[in-house]
């Protein structure tokens, strides 16, 4: 299905309407990376993951940021960015432990979940927004997608929650995004960065 939207203003109405989490996944240990990814710096200084949290809050005000327990500093930057702190004690079981326990420590009542990766800092906050106004129904499933290539964040109606607590390993949401790739509501963007993370240094030379 392609979802086509009528504007940022309609956007936010709907956005309002509905009672919708962010979620930032960081806590990952940036091993490729070389360790700290998150608190590397953008060309006009800002960390990487400080930049990620204040898209996803500003677009979605009750959003939290899941970090490892040993992460002080790290949930220290993303708390003055404004972002709600959770820790996840299983972050070390993969990315799947982090956002089951993401989505256990959100009120049981939202209407859905955005998910946005904390390694992804370039998102406009317009489509953070769109993705999440696009949560219309419990069964919905929203991927931004910019010049036929899938991206991130993704939206989840309150349908598929039982489904994200039960996430494991690595891969996150991908088995519940594969299981029902038939259903999924593409949300057409022009930001390419919906599709340009940092996993290694040499991604930030190449912006």
């Amino acid at each position: 299905m392609l979802l086509r939207e009528r504007g940022l203003q309609g956007a936010i109405s709907r956005m309002e309407q509905m009672r919708v989490a962010g979620i930032l996944l960081a806590a990952g240990s940036g091993s490729r990376f070389g360790g700290d990814k998150l608190l590397a710096r953008l060309s006009d200084g800002t960390a990487i993951g400080v930049r990620a949290a204040a898209n996803l809050v500003t677009a979605i005000p009750s959003s939290i940021a899941v970090v490892r327990p040993d992460d002080a500093v790290l949930a220290a930057a993303l708390a003055a960015a404004g972002i709600h702190i959770v820790h996840c004690a299983d972050a070390h079981a993969g990315m799947g432990a982090s956002l089951a326990h993401a989505v256990r420590m959100t009120d049981p009542d939202v209407d859905g979940y955005v998910v946005a990766l904390a390694d992804m800092p370039w998102i406009e906050t317009e489509t953070i927004r769109r993705v999440a106004a696009a949560i219309t129904r419990e069964d919905s499933i929203v991927v931004p997608r910019h010049a036929g290539q899938r991206g991130h964040p993704v939206g989840f109606g309150r349908g598929h929650r039982a489904a994200l607590l039960a996430s494991t390993g690595d891969a996150g949401a991908r088995s519940l995004l594969t299981a029902a790739a038939a259903s999924i509501e593409w949300l057409e963007v022009d930001d390419p960065a919906i599709v340009r993370d940092v996993d290694v240094p040499a991604d930030l030379r190449a912006c």
